[in-house]
């Protein structure tokens, strides 16, 4: 049997999957029913990066007029503005790449678990019930 290296899933390695709009036809075909498929279709927009430089293009045209006199102030327009426009699509799109990197690390702890399963059958050759014979073998010579 070949061995196999696990090696770690990172999430630099998953982002550009998590942060596109590319699988957004194939993410809105597996939802059921009309509000999952406008969910999952939002979700993976506002989700991504396109749409995050959208929104912060968007909210420098509101800068001037916070930092004019009686205008709201840097302050405010960062709390208001910015961050509720802009960082809302960079956190769900690194929500999104950890959701991932999550979905791959899961399915390589799945891959570990059925080998050592398969290398632990009792019914193979060097299985546990080899190894079941030997202990009872050394514990007969004891007693």
């Amino acid at each position: 049997m070949e061995k196999r290296i696990a090696r770690p899933v990172k999430n630099w390695h998953h982002i550009s999957q998590a942060i596109s709009i590319r699988g957004l036809a194939d993410d809105v075909k597996r939802a059921n029913g009309l509000n999952a498929k406008i969910a999952v279709f939002l979700t993976n927009i506002v989700g991504s990066m396109w749409c995050a430089y959208a929104f912060a293009i968007i909210a420098l045209f509101g800068l001037q007029p916070a930092l004019k006199r009686g205008g709201e102030g840097l302050i405010a327009w960062i709390a208001q503005t910015f961050r509720q426009f802009v960082l809302v699509s960079v956190i769900m799109g690194g929500q999104n790449g950890q959701s991932v990197a999550s979905d791959g690390r899961s399915q390589h702890t799945y891959d570990d678990t059925v080998e050592i399963l398969d290398r632990l059958d009792v019914q193979t050759v060097g299985g546990l019930k080899e190894l079941a014979d030997r202990i009872d073998a050394l514990a007969q010579k004891i007693a």
